[in-house]
Order: C-alpha cells, then sequence, then structure tokens
C-alpha cells in the first residue's frame, strides 16, 4: 500500500513563498541592470516584483501598493525586506501597514521611482523606459556587470567582505581592454 502525503495550506504557501523569494532573488542578482516599468497597478506580488528590480519608472496614472494586509498577510517574496533597504524603515512599515497607494509623485519623493514618464501610452512608455536604460548600460558590457557586482555584493555583504570583492571586482577591470581603450582616449571627466 502507497503512503500518501498530505501538504496543508501552510505547507502550500510556505513553498510558494521559497520559490517566488528564490526567483526574486535571482532577478535582483542577474549580472544586467533591470528596471520595472509600473503601467496601471503593481499590487501585493506586483508590487513586491518591483523591489526586486534595480530601478522602477512609473507612468502617469499608474501605483504601486502593497496589499498584503488585506489578506491577513505581510509580504511573503521579500519585498518587505527589499522595500526596507529601497525607502528605509519607516516609510516601509507607513506603505505595509497602511496599504497606501503610492502614485508617481509619492514613490519619487519616498524613491521608490526614479522617474515618472511622459506617456501612458504601452509603446510609447516602453521606449521612453528604454531611453532611460540605456544611460545606464551604454558603455562595455564587462563594465556595466562588475558595477552592479559592486552594489549588490555592497548591498548584501558585510562592509569588510564587500570592500575585498569590490578589490578583487577592480582588478579584474584594471588593465582590461575597457581600462585601456578608455586611457587612449584620453577622456576628460565632466
Amino acid at each position: 500500500m502507497l503512503s500518501k502525503q498530505y501538504r496543508t495550506p501552510r505547507q502550500d504557501g510556505m513553498n510558494m513563498c521559497m520559490f517566488m523569494q528564490n526567483t526574486l532573488t535571482r532577478l535582483m542578482r542577474l549580472p544586467l541592470i533591470s528596471v520595472a516599468l509600473v503601467q496601471g497597478k503593481a499590487i501585493g506580488g506586483g508590487a513586491e516584483l518591483t523591489t526586486a528590480c534595480d530601478f522602477r519608472l512609473m507612468t502617469p496614472g499608474s501605483e504601486i501598493r502593497f496589499v498584503h494586509k488585506f489578506m491577513g498577510l505581510v509580504p511573503g517574496w521579500g519585498g518587505g525586506a527589499r522595500l526596507m533597504r529601497i525607502v528605509g524603515s519607516g516609510a516601509a512599515l507607513q506603505l505595509l501597514s497602511g496599504a497606501i497607494r503610492v502614485d508617481p509623485e509619492r514613490a519619487l519623493r519616498l524613491g521608490l521611482s526614479e522617474e515618472t514618464l511622459s506617456s501612458s501610452d504601452e509603446a510609447a512608455a516602453l521606449e521612453e523606459a528604454r531611453a532611460w536604460l540605456s544611460q545606464h548600460t551604454e558603455g562595455p558590457a564587462s563594465v556595466i556587470r562588475a558595477a552592479k557586482e559592486v552594489v549588490a555584493v555592497g548591498r548584501e555583504l558585510p562592509m569588510e567582505a564587500a570592500l575585498r570583492t569590490e578589490k578583487d571586482i577592480f582588478g579584474t577591470l584594471w588593465g582590461g581592454p575597457a581600462n585601456l581603450q578608455a586611457l587612449a582616449r584620453r577622456p576628460k571627466h565632466k
């Protein structure tokens, strides 16, 4: 006789939680710069997803809202911890405990969004977001990846370990193709 394994709703919730934490952590740690383009409403899990991206852009009339309390929950996908690092503990507690609608203006004030795009039209907003992102992704891919890694280790590791890792990352670029090409151009830093 085969024994059946029964799962409880709590186990299902925990499994989903761990899956989503792992997924969003992998997104956050990708060696590229990510941006969440919020068009419409990013509510609950959608709000948590925005926190896993490096940047957030919003269109007019859009909102981010952590509505977990209305479901008798708190964020479980890592959105609470990431939100606290983005906006600070006081603002994060207000957003979570109040389930406050964060419009583009408030998101800018809180540091939850980098910019409000001019268009709400889907195609135009996507083009505007691509143009915005290009200012952060233009240049040698190795340097962009290294910059992302330096920020990631600074966020996740204790200071001494982050400094050692930053030194190691710096060492992979020093004297490399991008560094030598830049020196040959003799750039003037503005």
